[in-house]
């Protein structure tokens, strides 16, 4: 399973570093900024027209302690080496269930069964992202890849740089489908709650993972996603899993994410010269 997992995150991770700058030494208007010129990431949070908390802006997911990956994925090490390390990315990217132990993860029998057989079975250019298939939500928020939000009055906007295509999370009051095509990103609306923008989602694809290791989702899947930009540069993030299929309660997560200022994501194509799955061990 962690051979497998490595792979995965190996497959990401030489996205992940491609993180820089597309506008050299552009300073985007309205950041605030110390004496020396940087931008004031502990600065007030933004606010909308309406007076909202407004999201908008470059983020990128924060790594969890070195300290604690190595602990928790000791045979991740080996594989760190200068701009490509696995560890710099979220325990949960790795293991959505990283804060349980094995027995007390919520499968229900047959999942469990099912994730048995699938990591005996499956390979790792079997994985939804080795195929150039999105990693959908949470796994693709998950990564260390920057995203840009864009919020204007009834919509939420997030683009990716590689691995999702663009989400859209309405807030002009529509309500989930009924019944929806299961799609990769599922669809999202979101309300406020305060200065907490609360995201519902439904219609997921069971095609999609949970996470690098391949933890599955049923098309009952609903997530609850909790958005709080806490200043300027710093978003917290809470995630909670309803999948009544496949797991016997729900589940949560928490991470943070900071903010990039006088950047851009870049231009990426997955299978433009693809040549990585030829090479993977296991096949």
């Amino acid at each position: 399973m962690l051979r497998r997992t490595i792979v995965v995150v190996m497959l990401c991770a030489g996205a992940a570093a491609t993180l820089r700058a597309q506008w050299v030494n552009y300073s985007a208007p309205g950041t605030p900024r110390t004496r020396d010129g940087k931008p004031n990431l502990s600065a007030p949070t933004p606010r909308a027209a309406n007076r909202k908390p407004d999201l908008s802006g470059i983020w990128s997911t924060d790594p969890t302690p070195l300290e604690e990956m190595d602990r928790l994925f000791p045979g991740m090490k080996p594989f760190a080496v200068p701009g490509d390390d696995p560890r710099t990315f979220t325990k949960y990217f790795l293991n959505i269930f990283a804060d349980l132990r094995p027995e007390d993860i919520p499968f229900r029998p047959e999942t469990a069964q099912a994730f048995k057989r699938q990591l005996e079975t499956t390979t790792a250019d079997q994985a939804p992202t080795a195929r150039c298939f999105p990693a959908g939500i949470p796994m693709g928020d998950l990564l260390p890849l920057p995203r840009r939000v864009i919020q204007v009055p009834g919509l939420l906007a997030i683009l990716y740089e590689g691995i999702n295509p663009q989400r859209l999370i309405y807030t002009d009051g529509r309500k989930l489908p009924v019944d929806p095509q299961p799609a990769w990103l599922g669809y999202s609306v979101g309300k406020w709650d305060g200065d907490v923008l609360v995201v519902e989602s439904n219609g997921f694809s069971e095609r999609s993972w949970l996470d690098g290791t391949g933890h599955p989702r049923s098309e009952a899947t609903r997530i609850t996603e909790r958005l709080r930009r806490r200043d300027f540069g710093h978003m917290e993030v809470d995630v909670t899993i309803d999948d009544p299929r496949s797991y016997t309660r729900p589940f949560s997560i928490r991470y943070t994410q900071t903010l990039a200022p006088d950047s851009d994501i870049l231009e990426y194509i997955c299978t433009e010269n693809e040549k990585d799955r030829a090479h993977l061990a296991g096949r």
